[in-house]
């Protein structure tokens, strides 16, 4: 048992260092290099921001890049993918932080992990990528309003001592009404941020404006004394160190109540890292292992937390930043978190003088990159149902959580696609004439007379719980009594037991009315499981034919023998 367990792992779990380490150079360990550097300068801005977002201490922020973002390179099915905490995390880490604490965020971002790895060990890797396209840009352009909106106090540097409203509505009533307590040194901070992360692209494509206008803002705050809200006036000095480990004991009654959220973490955690090595696959050409990945992402996710880090995953602007600076294997993500240690244990201290306002602009750019208003501008076009997930996910997104948001929009999601089955599923009955499977496009479908008293029931579809009843609907449309009744199954990809039962139903049905049942060109799947549930000993074996044209023959001989 062990030893296949072991077997199974192996053929499951393939880490894309070892394989590209068997062909490193020097070349390539230079541009892993350069590319590294650069992406660890880029992620400390992020990696802090995100941190104070998400409602724990800037520190963690790095911690998470650092382990996170090692582990996720070291282990994981991408070449080039960087990791480390994102904005998509920063609703649902909150509000785990708001309910249940940080340390119910490490337990829940642990269990998450297990998640993860439990995905990929069962090769959910290529279904996760399938996530419906409304329900992704739902909760994205959801995630990037409430980012947003959670940065307007600093932003603004809102000088208010009361607590900030976790209801969106009520949040915004609060701005409106303290909007006259604005900060315009903070302000122009934000803004001088906002504008260059979106100009400076135009004067160098490798070094982003955020990281221009963090050193900016940084030099002038320190150097003119400006009277704004920092990182140091807010939490004090970032700690320089890796903490020692530490695993945070787990109730049931705590695990029951993290489920719902840990499972939020691991599905939007799945989502964003293999979106993120698709998009790094496009601009390289390569390819990525998804259950690897997802199998990566989980061993991070299980161990950053022990360090105090909250979760992790793929980011797609780091990845980006990586390729376009000459990034080649995972070697360069393992750089990346070098020195995002190096620069936390030697320079950590200097990110205290780091002003909110300047964060809460970067920010603000991360929500306009995530809102993928376009997307979501694009989906009006496209039918109701869709207009009907994309707008349930994001107004839940943004009303409620994110966890009732995914809930609900693929609840959604799977009723109108089971509906849209529904409606192009049925039975016809058809007792002149039929179509020939087998005769090819040039011959037009050649159609084939039935003999007198012969009666097809021809099944289009699916077959399963949502269309069991097609039988009986059909059965109303027959005027007369036939001799023999043909069940034609060569156009059902599939059925479950819900439609067995009902066939077998209609089958004993018919049988006792006096009429012969054949059943014609099931696929081998569908007879599969007709063989395992008896039907075709109930027909019996003669009467299952490859074809509605030896079903025909079939029925005409026992006619002739009648």
């Amino acid at each position: 048992m062990l030893n296949t367990l072991i077997a199974y792992v192996k053929e499951t779990y393939h880490p894309k260092l070892i394989t590209t380490l068997k062909a490193y150079n020097l070349k390539t360990f230079v541009s892993d290099l350069i590319a590294g550097v650069i992406v660890g300068v880029v992620a400390l801005p992020l990696a802090i921001a995100f941190g104070i977002a998400s409602g724990v201490s800037p520190e963690r922020g790095l911690i998470t890049a650092i382990i996170g973002g090692f582990l996720i390179s070291a282990l994981g099915g991408s070449r080039v993918q960087i990791g480390g905490p994102t904005g998509a995390f920063i609703v649902i880490i909150y509000g785990i932080v708001e309910n249940h604490g940080v340390e119910g965020l490490l337990i829940a971002t642990m269990m998450a992990g297990f998640m993860l790895v439990g995905m990929g060990l069962l090769k959910l890797g290529t279904i996760i990528k399938f996530m419906p396209y409304p329900i992704v840009v739902g909760f994205t352009s959801g995630i990037a309003l409430v980012i947003f909106s959670s940065q307007i106090k600093d932003f603004f540097g809102l000088e208010v001592a009361e607590s900030i409203p976790a209801d969106f509505i009520e949040k915004w009533a609060f701005y409106f009404k303290h909007f006259t307590d604005i900060n315009l040194y903070a302000l122009a901070i934000g803004v001088f941020t906002v504008l260059i992360s979106f100009l400076w692209p135009k004067v160098n494509k490798k070094i982003p404006g955020t990281l221009i206008a963090l050193v900016v803002s940084t030099i002038a705050v320190t150097s003119f004394s400006l009277p704004v809200e920092t990182i140091g006036s807010r939490f004090g000095e970032i700690k320089a160190t890796i903490p020692a480990p530490y695993i945070p004991g787990i109730s049931w009654e705590t695990f029951r109540l993290l489920l719902a959220p840990a499972f939020t973490i691991a599905i939007l955690g799945a989502i964003e890292s293999l979106l993120s090595a698709m998009v790094a696959d496009g601009a390289t050409g390569t390819r990525h292992r998804s259950n690897t990945e997802l199998i990566g992402q989980g061993i991070a996710n299980i161990i950053t937390p022990i360090f105090g880090g909250i979760p992790a995953t793929g980011a797609i602007a780091r990845t980006m930043t990586n390729i376009r600076n000459g990034g080649k294997t995972p070697v360069a993500g393992l750089i990346h978190a070098v020195v995002l240690l190096l620069i936390m244990l030697f320079f950590g201290k200097l990110a205290k003088l780091i002003p909110m306002s300047c964060l809460a602009g970067i920010l603000v750019v991360v929500s306009y990159n995530m809102s993928e208003w376009r997307s979501f501008k694009g989906l009006f076009r496209n039918s109701k149902s869709e207009i009907a997930v994309l707008l349930t996910t994001f107004l839940l997104t943004v009303i409620i959580d994110l966890t009732v948001a995914i809930q609900f929009g693929l609840l959604l999601a799977v009723l109108l696609f089971l509906k849209r089955v529904i409606d192009t599923s049925g039975v016809e009955v058809l007792n002149m004439a039929v179509e020939d499977e087998n005769s090819s496009e040039a011959e037009g479908g050649l159609k084939l007379v039935l003999p007198e008293k012969v009666e097809v029931f021809e099944v289009n579809g699916p077959f399963f719980f949502g269309v069991a009843n097609k039988f009986e609907e059909a059965e109303k449309q027959v005027t007369s009594k036939p001799k023999i009744r043909i069940i034609r199954l060569y156009r059902v990809p599939f059925i479950d037991s819900t439609g067995l039962s009902n066939l077998k139903s209609f089958i004993q049905k018919t049988q006792s009315n006096g009429i012969k049942v054949i059943l014609s060109g099931p696929v081998k799947s569908v007879l599969d499981a007709l063989d395992k549930n008896g039907i075709t000993n109930q027909v019996g074996k003669e009467n299952v034919c490859a074809d509605i044209t030896v079903a025909i023959l079939r029925a005409e001989e026992i006619l002739h023998n009648s």
